[in-house]
């Protein structure tokens, strides 16, 4: 049996719990690719799901962490038709991500940007995916029409930010420092608001939005609220401030306000193959035209998990985090 190194969760709690393994090699369904993994991208939902507290109330004790990776494909089960051993993919994964080598839904590959390296790919799937299903599918975002993106430095932000801009919208942003004010602005947010300096609520009461993305939750939903236009579109994909809020029904009704949000990794691998087509449509021909450019932040050895994790979970970052895997 032949053992490779993996990254596993002990027991739910802190990084220190991400410990390096060797495992027995994956085998790939009949519908799976096994992917020699490159490069695995590090995402806030890999926190939640090392501390217990993402998916469900599953037991992640023993489970390799990881939502993303760019890598070559090694095998390919006996259902697969458009991959070939060689191919370079990138991919999303429920889990598994965090190793040297990764089993994958076919349907879950796009073939890795020209140009690209294999770090740069992997900080594409997990964010692209969230992204364009909820800015654009769930939030509807037009052209000419404009987006709010909180937080807008992190991997989520970066991505939103880049899409949104590409495709003829005006984008706003919030974040945590100056500096990252600045990235956001340089991405293509019009304006961007550092969020511990000034309230903003009051910054873009003039301005509003159409559509809001926002991970933050708690009192940042009625203000929301408050600061979109009629018709506007309010998007959850986390709540970090807490889940709950109060707000006017009436006020809601009477702009037709939406109020929607979605979580990636529980839905059907059927979901998730028609978004993956989508994304390769409308998004990879903004890649290959230099209209999106990854922004990495810091890159980690693999058997370095825990202190990738401690840097997501200081939010210091600007850009995506990735861990490299020994070609």
């Amino acid at each position: 049996m032949s053992l490779v190194n993996t990254i596993v969760i002990s027991r739910p709690g802190g990084p220190e719990v991400l410990l390096l393994q060797p495992q027995p090699r994956p085998v790939p369904a009949p519908h799976q690719v096994l992917v020699k993994v490159r490069a695995a991208g590090v995402n806030r939902p890999d926190v939640l799901l090392r501390q217990g507290k993402y998916g469900g109330a599953e037991d992640v004790t023993g489970l390799v962490p990881g939502l993303e990776l760019a890598g070559t494909v090694e095998e390919c089960g006996a259902e697969v038709i458009r991959w070939h051993p060689g191919d370079a993919v990138c991919a999303l994964l429920p889990a598994g991500a965090y190793a040297e080598y990764a089993v994958v839904d076919a349907r879950h590959c796009l073939p890795v940007p020209p140009g690209w390296t294999m770090t740069q790919a992997a900080s594409l799937p997990e964010t692209v995916f969230t992204v364009w299903h909820n800015v654009f599918q769930r939030g509807g975002l037009q052209p000419g029409e404009t987006l709010l993106v909180h937080g807008g430095s992190s991997g989520i932000g970066i991505t939103a930010i880049q899409l949104a801009k590409a495709l003829g919208a005006e984008v706003l942003a919030t974040a945590g420092s100056e500096e990252k004010c600045r990235a956001c602005q340089e991405l293509g947010a019009a304006r961007c608001v550092n969020y511990k300096a000034e309230d903003f609520a009051e910054a873009f009461r003039t301005t509003g939005a159409d559509v809001i993305l926002d991970m933050i939750g708690g009192d940042y939903i009625p203000k929301n609220l408050g600061l979109l236009r009629d018709d506007g579109r309010l998007v959850f994909i986390n709540a970090m401030r807490g889940p709950t809020a109060e707000f006017n029904a009436l006020d809601v009704m009477r702009r037709r306000l939406t109020i929607t949000g979605s979580t990636l990794r529980p839905r059907s691998a059927e979901f998730k193959a028609a978004l993956a087509a989508e994304v390769e449509k409308h998004v990879w021909p903004l890649l290959a035209a230099g209209s999106f450019r990854p922004v990495i932040y810091r890159t980690f050895p693999l058997a370095e998990a825990a202190a990738a994790h401690q840097l997501m979970e200081s939010s210091e970052h600007i850009g995506k985090i990735v861990l490299e895997v020994d070609a």
